[in-house]
């Protein structure tokens, strides 16, 4: 999610020679993905995704280190593609989501790092605890969109973390504690 911070700063640099104002964007949920992945007893990597969040960014194209950024996803849209793991997740061995039912991401800082890159910081907040996560975004494009009136600005982002740091420790090592996030983001500017 602080890739997505990232991203926005490197476009509002790319967009400032078109003179674009400070906007603000909602996610586009049909053209957005939360993912992640982690390793499973070392046989395999294992992808999962969140179905339902809500949230958006902002950005200046003259000043792209005060863009912000903050999503707040359901737990219990947690997917891993099999019934039984996904009642397991929902759990408090992993998500707890009788009593977390959200895990948030604010962003803290914007860096530009190149001229579509960038590095977004930000607290995520999951299972009751809040500690910084740091994504690498990228900007991929922004401009009307070919089938509607909507301009969209599109972003990917990277960013790993422990699982323990927020608690959840349930058979760590045997499954992985490192948790690769990726996203695909489409902003709908508002």
């Amino acid at each position: 999610m602080r890739m997505l911070i990232t991203a926005v700063a490197a476009a509002s640099a790319l967009m400032a020679a078109t003179g674009a104002l400070a906007e603000n964007y909602v996610f586009d949920k049909a053209h957005t993905r939360i993912l992640f992945f982690v390793n499973h007893l070392g046989f395999s990597e294992m992808p999962g995704r969140f179905h339902e969040f809500d949230g958006g960014f902002t950005f200046d194209p003259d000043n792209p280190e005060a863009s912000t950024l903050e999503v707040t996803i359901q737990t219990a849209s947690v997917d891993m593609d099999h019934d039984g793991l996904n009642e397991h997740l929902r759990t408090d061995d992993f998500f707890d989501v009788a009593n977390h039912p959200t895990m948030t991401f604010r962003s803290t800082d914007v860096e530009v790092t190149g001229e579509n890159t960038g590095r977004i910081t930000g607290d995520l907040t999951l299972l009751g605890v809040t500690r910084p996560v740091v994504m690498d975004v990228t900007f991929n494009k922004a401009g009307p969109h070919p089938v509607n009136d909507n301009f969209i600005a599109g972003f990917s982002g990277t960013a790993s973390l422990s699982r323990s740091d927020f608690g959840m420790t349930y058979l760590v090592p045997a499954i992985g504690d490192t948790v690769d996030i990726r996203l695909s983001v489409e902003g709908i500017r508002q």
